[in-house]
């Protein structure tokens, strides 16, 4: 007998998985968060006016350990609780939101799938590819993976604002920094001011790869 034909199957194709934290939370998971955030405001406003948890509560009409448990974010405090708290802290309600509301920035990026991007001065031969990025904020931070072949050239004159740290990965490269050099293996860290000129200056062992972290003040 002739085996029973058997229709194709075709499979839907995955969706893609997103690269973010899904931002409808369950309720009781932002709850959480919420109370924690009050929590923490409210114990840092305390701890700046340098007075107890039993002074702050007596002030606010409150149990030490109702108090206690609002700065472990353990209770969800009521709109009558934060207003005595705002004014025994002498701050206004809002205040005591404002971990929560902040813009709390993530990225993330999958092996292998850095951004390749040509950055100022860059050199022949030197591959950058840009692992995340802060889009706000006052502080800019550039982390890079940088990877350097027999076709790279040495550059020990890179020249920018802010702090640099690297992180040899592999390979073997002597890196100048200013009138020092740094023979970098591969667990070796070297974390400099960027405004100094520097840069690999002799190519031990390629290939290499490093990681470079770049920060510095948004307006530069």
């Amino acid at each position: 007998m002739k085996a029973p034909l058997r229709k194709k199957m075709t499979a839907k194709k995955a969706a893609p998985s997103l690269p973010y934290q899904e931002p409808h939370l369950a309720a009781s998971a932002r709850g959480n968060f919420l109370e924690e955030a009050i929590g923490r405001e409210v114990k840092r406003f305390r701890e700046k006016l340098g007075i107890t948890i039993s002074e702050l509560a007596k002030d606010a009409g409150m149990s030490a350990g109702m108090l206690s448990k609002i700065e472990n974010g353990a209770t969800s405090p009521s709109l009558s609780s934060l207003r005595a708290l705002g004014r025994a802290l002498q701050v206004p309600v809002t205040a005591l939101f404002r971990g929560f509301e902040e813009i709390r920035d993530a990225s993330f990026v999958k092996a292998g799938q850095g951004l390749t991007i040509e950055r100022r001065g860059t050199r022949a031969g030197h591959q950058y590819q840009l692992l995340g990025h802060s889009p706000h904020g006052p502080v800019m931070v550039e982390p890079y993976m940088i990877t350097l072949t027999t076709q790279s050239d040495v550059f020990p004159t890179f020249q920018h604002s802010g702090l640099e740290m690297l992180y040899m990965l592999e390979g073997n490269v002597v890196y100048r920094h200013g009138d020092k050099t740094y023979d970098m293996h591969p667990g070796d860290t070297l974390f400099f001011d960027a405004d100094v000129p520097h840069g690999p200056e002799e190519l031990k062992k390629l290939p290499a790869r490093y990681l470079s972290v770049i920060s510095y003040r948004r307006e530069e």
